[in-house]
């Protein structure tokens, strides 16, 4: 490992900070709702940043940024997409999913609440949405250790493989010991990071090139150079091309990190002030995000001999940038935040992975009466579990965030983003419907990629998400009126929706 220097001591201290308030959550987690939901005790702030932290992984500064980079400002129909999704997941889900899973028997996981949502008869609805969960979920947390492993990569100059390990080793940990609470607090510090860093970096890249006339010169240069037109928003886009950044948005419906934090939340009151926190920040760091890619193409124009790195792999145009632009400590504190965008959302991946485990499986199927203690423990155990078969995807060091994170997107988007939103405001629907739509929406994205890769061009060029999401919307209102209504669930759905209309309404 290189020799100590004022980056890496800054670097090294944020390292030593989330431990620490990993053990400090230790000593607040009691019992298995703790672990997994922290007590539902969490408020405005907390739910705010923490949702949006974990949703925005590596890929927020690694990922979107190298895109920008490559093919300029046609990519960010991304960030439009996620924008609008996000706004509608908090208008239309958090509060009703707050309210429904506590009215469902305090359901601590999606897997949960879908059991005991359509009936508690259907063991199918805790172990179909549990496969799922950890398919997708293993992807998801791969993407994570690849973006993790590359930072250590580049600021210890050390192999990939070696890298990959140091990068895991710090989430696992506290996610480990302090679980939900040390995931939540972690969250609301490194999400406040990845703003600062994303912001300032803009401005320094600016203030590096003289100012916004040079700015827009080299990139006009580097468009003349590369043939690519990065200020356009439609140049060499397609209609398929724009409808799959922006089709991103409708992933949030299903991602049960995110749903977890609404799920987490004191009362629906809290989550009203949460949703002008998070996307604020939301709107903030996507911003920011673009306009490190695309400084970056007039940075690296002006000075293509400090380029080397970023032109072998474009993610990591936002690392070469912090090391170039700042003075060591503050670079430390900058690449820290990249720690933190991949900390904040595989911790949170792992405890939902676990608890999937832990909850749908040893509780639900095998040990019913399993004490608390033991419960916190067969979580903690299905963290590394979970970790280590992700590192063993992640071991391939071509591996790209985007391409990993895309992919685990639109599965759950797919498979539970209409399962959720249709559980929430139409009460005739019925397990077998749920399932249906799962099932159908998983395998039509896992179908649509294999397709896709096979060379099936044209239509199949579609995000993913589209028809997924499609297939699993029919398959749930085809087969819920095909099938027996459940009078049970109903009144359970009347009655769970007045109560969030009251609560609402105060």
């Amino acid at each position: 490992m290189s020799d100590l220097n004022p980056a890496v001591i800054t670097f090294g201290l944020y390292l030593v900070v989330v431990i620490g308030v990993g053990f400090w959550a230790y000593f607040s987690t009691k019992n298995f709702d703790d672990y997994i939901l922290g007590g539902r005790s969490l408020g405005s702030l907390v739910t705010a940043l923490s949702a949006a932290a974990s949703d925005m992984s590596g890929w927020l500064l690694m990922g979107l940024p190298g895109a920008i980079f490559a093919a300029g400002l046609t990519e960010a129909w991304i960030a439009v997409g996620l924008t609008i999704g996000a706004y509608f997941n908090w208008l239309w889900v958090s509060g009703r999913l707050r309210v429904h899973t506590e009215f469902n028997n305090d359901a601590l996981t999606l897997p949960d609440y879908f059991f005991n949502r359509f009936g508690s008869s259907n063991i199918a609805l805790r172990i179909v949405p549990a496969v799922v969960i950890l398919i997708f979920f293993t992807v998801y947390c791969a993407s994570g250790i690849v973006a993790g492993a590359r930072l250590f990569e580049s600021l210890f100059h050390i192999p990939y493989h070696e890298a990959m390990w140091w990068g895991a080793f710090a989430t696992i940990l506290y996610t480990f010991i302090g679980g939900f609470l040390a995931v939540s607090w972690t969250d609301t510090m490194q999400a406040s990071l990845m703003i600062f860093a994303l912001l300032i970096t803009p401005v320094m890249v600016l203030l590096a090139l003289g100012d916004w006339s040079n700015l827009q010169m080299h990139i006009s240069q580097a468009t003349q150079s590369n043939g690519v037109q990065y200020g356009s928003w439609f140049a060499g886009a397609s209609w398929i091309g724009i409808a799959s950044a922006l089709a991103w948005g409708l992933g949030y419906f299903g991602q049960p990190h995110i749903l977890a934090r609404f799920m987490a939340s004191e009362s629906v009151q809290s989550l009203r002030n949460a949703r002008r926190i998070g996307m604020t920040w939301m709107i903030l760091c996507l911003a920011g995000a673009v306009a490190v890619g695309y400084f970056g193409v007039a940075y690296f124009s002006a000075n293509p001999e400090q380029g080397a790195n970023v032109f072998a792999n474009k993610e990591r145009i936002f690392i070469e940038l912090a090391q170039i632009l700042f003075n060591p400590w503050i670079a430390g504190v900058i690449l820290s935040a990249i720690l933190a965008a991949v900390m904040s959302t595989l911790s949170c991946q792992l405890l939902v992975c676990s608890s999937a485990l832990t909850e749908d499986f040893y509780k639900g199927l095998i040990r019913p009466n399993a004490s608390q203690k033991e419960l916190v423990w067969m979580g903690r155990f299905m963290v590394l579990l979970v970790a280590g078969v992700a590192m063993l995807m992640a071991s391939n060091a071509d591996s790209q965030v985007l391409k990993l994170v895309s992919y685990a997107w639109a599965g759950f988007g797919a498979a539970f983003g209409p399962v959720i939103l249709l559980s929430l405001f139409w009460k005739r629907m019925n397990a077998w419907g749920a399932l249906a739509g799962m099932i159908a929406g998983a395998a039509t994205v896992i179908g649509w990629v294999q397709l896709r890769q096979a060379g099936a061009g044209g239509i199949f060029d579609l995000y993913e998400i589209v028809p997924g999401f499609i297939a699993c919307t029919v398959a749930i209102i085809v087969v819920s009126r095909m099938t027996k209504s459940d009078d049970v669930a109903e009144s359970k759905f009347e009655q769970a929706n007045a109560k969030y209309l009251t609560d609402a309404a105060q």
